[in-house]
């Protein structure tokens, strides 16, 4: 029993560093969210910090409303990627710990 649970905090300790890695890697990581065919697309980090936003502005001189709605958008779809990126990626570090039934994460 002992040693079950030496085993268990080595594994803890693997997947912790595993998961700082991926998180430090997400945090780097750009996405780039579009909306309305391209026509805003917003550029967001892992961490969900957006470093830029382009508007084809020609296509909503007559509609400024559309463009705020499509920033919105464009910035849920950004939100998004990362999301999802970050479900695969730190899903990952977790795939072979053999924790035991009805144990949850984190600890």
């Amino acid at each position: 029993m002992k040693g079950q649970i030496g085993q268990l905090m080595q594994q803890a300790q693997r997947m912790q560093d595993e998961m700082k890695r991926a998180q430090d890697e997400l945090a780097k990581l750009e996405v780039t969210g579009t909306a309305g065919g391209g026509t805003v697309t917003v550029t967001m980090t892992g961490g969900h910090e957006v470093r830029k936003v382009s508007i084809d502005r020609a296509t909503f001189a007559e509609d400024p409303e559309m463009a705020e709605d499509l920033v919105a958008a464009a910035v849920n779809d950004a939100v998004n990627k990362i999301a999802e990126v970050s479900k695969t990626r730190l899903g990952g570090v977790t795939a072979g710990l053999n924790l035991p039934p009805g144990f949850k994460m984190p600890f």
